[in-house]
């Protein structure tokens, strides 16, 4: 097994403890989708108190990581024909995410089929000297990769899967079995509010991801107009 590098380790294992990961990633192909955007909604997140970003792609990680030194948790999603598995499926994705600058690199951490091996990727990871991420949606997989190694065990999948997750709140439960075995616990996953990521620290979270809530301003734009179209004015309203 490749040794985890444990002075990279140590070092994010102080500054990320506790602290808000922003997830920079807009709507595919949407009027935010470009590299310069993403760099801006990095460097705001930043301004505004956070300790990590999460960024997907190669181009955007490089570009990220070059005006700032928060550490990046760096991902390549793919539409793979053959698998569900999107978030760095591929070893190549692990090798250019490092050369481009991420600090951590998040990969598919479920039991699905899967071009690569999850042992595989995570293996990469390390030898790429980098710290690994695993975006899960059960407990039991979670518990496993983090038996091999990797250092931080995210519940960012819980609800998108057929695993029967909860429909709208974030997956407390799944954080409190991890916690409970000592993992480092990322929590991720409908944290759309203050309260909800505070709850999560509360429980024991290492840190937490939000990413819809604050750069995703079409969802956001969306949850509002919904509340207002649905909403229906009091009776005995007067002009």
């Amino acid at each position: 097994m490749p040794i985890v590098n444990k002075n990279l380790e140590k070092q994010l294992l102080t500054s990320l403890r506790q602290s808000l990961i922003v997830s920079c990633q807009p709507v595919d192909d949407g009027p935010m989708d470009k590299v310069e955007h993403v760099v801006a909604m990095a460097l705001a997140a930043v301004d505004g108190g956070a300790k990590g970003l999460r960024i997907e792609g190669v181009e955007n990680v490089k570009a990220v990581a070059k005006v700032t030194s928060i550490p990046i948790v760096g991902i390549v999603k793919r539409d793979l024909v053959d698998s569900q598995i999107r978030i760095t499926p591929f070893i190549d994705d692990v090798n250019a995410l490092a050369k481009a600058g991420a600090s951590i690199i998040a990969f598919d951490g479920t039991e699905r089929i899967r071009p690569v091996p999850m042992l595989e990727i995570l293996e990469a990871i390390h030898n790429a000297g980098c710290i690994a991420m695993a975006d899960c949606a059960d407990y039991e997989s979670g518990l496993m990769l983090a038996q091999h190694g990797c250092t931080f065990i995210g519940t960012t999948m819980s609800g998108y899967t057929d695993l029967s997750p909860p429909p709208y709140d974030p997956d407390y439960f799944l954080v409190t079995r991890w916690v409970s075995q000592g993992l480092h616990v990322i929590a991720e996953g409908r944290y759309h509010s203050p309260e909800r990521a505070a709850k999560a620290i509360e429980l024991g979270a290492f840190s937490v991801t939000v990413g819809s809530a604050i750069t995703r301003i079409e969802h956001i734009t969306q949850w509002f107009a919904t509340s207002i179209a649905g909403a229906a004015p009091s009776s005995d309203m007067t002009i």
